[in-house]
């Protein structure tokens, strides 16, 4: 069954992504960062770097996981939440 689709369940915290997600773009703004090419720049590559220290942010967003954080984003834009 090497073919076989792995089954991905993602923990049910939506509301903590958000807040996270929310506090990480509001200080990419104040800093005068275009705060989404600099999430995408950090969902795609998971460097750090792309996300400012400024309010924490950095380590805000370092608790997420990229898998949740991505699968919070799709459900959220198909409109499934």
């Amino acid at each position: 069954m090497a073919d076989a689709t792995k089954k991905f369940d993602a923990v049910d915290n939506s509301t903590q992504i958000h807040e996270i997600l929310s506090s990480v773009y509001n200080s990419l703004v104040e800093k005068g960062y275009n705060p989404i090419n600099q999430i995408v720049g950090y969902i795609l590559s998971e460097d750090p770097t792309y996300i400012t220290n400024y309010k924490n942010a950095r380590s805000l967003i370092a608790r997420l996981d990229r898998d949740e954080l991505l699968q919070e984003l799709l459900m959220s834009y198909l409109g499934k939440k």
